[in-house]
């Protein structure tokens, strides 16, 4: 696990105890993925899951970060690709999600160049640093959504999305 620490040790990863990592890596193999360099250091890692009911079914991207000196290779594109693609064919999940702090603008924009949009405002998911500019609060998320294959109507996505506010207490 220490391997990670070049990737980990980023002020944007959210970083997690041990046996958060290795639940994932027991129940979903197949949407956990690392990259690795020719040297052996690790370069990116996504974790994934399957959750939901009904058509709420879908993947879910917990966690993806690549190392300062791996960006820019198109190594997160690939490992989104890749738990898109296991989610819709194995999984038949209706959408891919994710979640992402509001003022992370960069996130934002590499998630919209890969097709994602926001479905919805989430009020301090994580956690609560009080009131910043405009009145928003610094800990708020995104819930950015990707229709797959089973949703050929876009049902999991809105075009309104920026604008439809819910508090954390709603999302599971």
């Amino acid at each position: 696990m220490f391997k990670f620490n070049n990737i980990n040790l980023d002020v944007w990863t959210e970083t997690y105890a041990i046996s958060f990592y290795l639940s994932y890596l027991s129940r979903w193999p197949d949407l956990c993925c690392v990259q690795e360099a020719p040297s052996g250091r690790m370069m990116g890692y996504i974790l994934g899951k399957a959750e939901g009911s009904s058509t709420e079914w879908h993947g879910h991207i917990t966690a993806i970060s690549v190392a300062p000196e791996y960006r820019r290779l198109s190594l997160a594109r690939n490992m989104v690709n890749r738990l898109e693609l296991v989610s819709d064919d194995h999984y038949k999940g209706f959408f891919v999600d994710l979640y992402v702090r509001c003022n992370n603008a960069l996130a934002i924009n590499m998630y919209e160049g890969f097709g994602y949009s926001v479905y919805r405002r989430v009020r301090e998911y994580y956690g609560t640093l009080g009131v910043g500019k405009g009145g928003k609060d610094e800990e708020d998320a995104f819930d950015m959504r990707k229709p797959l294959s089973r949703d050929p109507l876009r049902r999991s996505v809105r075009s309104n999305g920026r604008e439809v506010v819910v508090n954390a207490s709603s999302v599971s």
